[in-house]
């Protein structure tokens, strides 16, 4: 379980348009968006983690039955995401499929969705370790990891404190406890040195930023961006549960 360092220290952050909170990491001026995207709007950059298309067919195959709308879902809210805000630079931070067969079974209208995302803007696959391959036949760049505004763009976090590093694959989750009860969501996990992005795929799980996993990743408390209806909620380290 992470431990709290003696030393506190004060979050900046600020409330932004749609909900969204902006914050620092690393220098680094950074939105955190209430659909789980991170937009930096001096690069117009919008990256999101783990979007783990076709999970639901990857489970059907295995005899486990998901509903199949899991990609067509994903892909409407990024979709909105990039009308909303137009970006030059869109990164897709790794596990962007489920699996290394997920883009043969694409339908044939999520692939033109996905290639309609690359029109006008770079588009950068940075690979995670459900699809160390990249895509084969759709358009964009793949990457190891990537360099921008300062920041290290990866999939997964590096071991120990590691300054301007944005990264997924934990897919980190907020609980908070009340006398009424307990709510959990899915968030940004940060101490301003680093950032953890929420999975973005509808079917997605979350791990509890309280889990052992997240153990030395993090110099100072961490602060979740917990992912409201239609706003981060700033929760400090104190007010966080463990499941």
């Amino acid at each position: 379980m992470l431990q709290e360092p003696a030393e506190t220290f004060a979050y900046d952050f600020a409330l932004a348009t749609c909900g969204s909170l902006r914050t620092g990491v690393a220098g680094a001026t950074v939105t955190l968006r209430a659909s789980g995207a991170l937009w930096l709007e001096a690069e117009g950059a919008l990256i999101v983690a783990d979007l783990h298309l076709e999970k639901g067919s990857s489970y059907a195959r295995r005899g486990q039955m998901l509903p199949p709308y899991d990609t067509a879902e994903t892909l409407g809210r990024l979709e909105a995401e990039v009308a909303r805000l137009a970006p030059r630079v869109l990164v897709l931070l790794g596990d962007s499929f489920h699996d290394g067969d997920s883009e043969a079974r694409l339908h044939v209208a999520d692939a033109a969705r996905l290639v309609g995302l690359a029109r006008g803007r770079q588009l950068v696959w940075v690979v995670g370790n459900h699809d160390a391959d990249g895509p084969r036949a759709l358009p964009g760049e793949r990457a190891d990891d990537l360099s921008l505004a300062g920041l290290q763009l990866r999939h997964e976090p590096r071991a120990g404190p590691q300054a301007g590093e944005v990264s997924g694959h934990l897919h980190p989750a907020a609980k908070v406890r009340s006398p009424r009860g307990a709510v959990r969501r899915r968030c940004f996990a940060t101490d301003g040195e680093r950032l953890i992005l929420p999975a973005f795929g509808a079917y997605a799980g979350g791990l509890n930023v309280r889990d052992a996993a997240f153990a030395g990743l993090f110099r100072r408390p961490l602060l979740a961006g917990a992912l409201g209806r239609d706003r981060v909620h700033a929760i400090g380290w104190r007010s966080l549960a463990a499941d």
